[in-house]
């Protein structure tokens, strides 16, 4: 299932994330690379910067993890502060599965759910798409600045080469609450039904059964 979810962040968060990300220190980001990671990523992460971290994920991370469709699609138990990435001109991160489990011992988490939330327009840069292998084939996404886009992170995926501007984006992951995707996915779809209907028709037996299953759905099959 992949998900895009536009407008998680307004124009004016994005200035700012622009903003302190313009004047910002970044390294290599072949640093946090796992060993299959390194042969095929060359792009720049955001140097360690505490204070700045945390105001960019106050803004960036604050803003995902309470918009509901993120929510309805991830159903998130644990969620990880992201990586920043940039991408200059000849930058790519070729072909790769993201680490299943991630985070230092004693704060691992498992990655069920990767986001990018998109930082600059797709005007600022060409080339740059996510390429997402799924059961249709693959996926090209290249989204508006504030928008996000969610995806198994057992997905074969990556950015294609940059070949003009700069591409900024944030990248996290989620540890759902659903492990399986296949049903995670069902979970969503469900859900999307469960609250049009809940909106438009409240009273009905139908709505009352459909909320009711997805409940017990949720309940069977969440890891909790």
């Amino acid at each position: 299932m992949l998900i895009t979810i536009p407008d998680v962040l307004d124009k004016q968060r994005i200035d700012f994330v622009q903003q302190a990300l313009e004047n910002a220190d970044f390294v290599d980001g072949t640093l946090s690379a796992g060993m299959a990671a390194k042969r095929v990523k060359n792009n720049e992460e955001l140097a360690a910067d505490e204070k700045l971290m945390q105001q960019l994920n106050n803004i960036v991370m604050g803003s995902l993890v309470q918009n509901e469709q993120f929510k309805a699609a991830a159903l998130p138990l644990r969620v990880a502060a992201p990586f920043y990435a940039r991408y200059s001109s000849g930058m790519t991160y070729g072909d790769h599965v993201d680490d299943p489990v991630m985070g230092p011992p004693g704060q691992q988490y498992r990655t069920d759910v990767s986001t990018t939330v998109f930082l600059n327009e797709p005007d600022d840069y060409e080339g740059g798409e996510l390429v997402v292998q799924t059961a249709y084939g693959p996926q090209k996404v290249k989204l508006a600045a504030g928008s996000a886009v969610v995806y198994p992170s057992s997905s074969l995926h990556h950015v294609a080469e940059v070949t003009k501007g700069t591409r900024l984006v944030a990248v996290t992951w989620t540890q759902s609450m659903v492990r399986d995707p296949a049903k995670r996915e069902l979970l969503y779809q469900m859900n999307q039904a469960r609250e049009s209907l809940l909106k438009k028709r409240p009273d009905d037996t139908e709505t009352r059964q459909i909320d009711v299953a997805y409940v017990n759905l949720f309940r069977m099959w969440s890891e909790l």
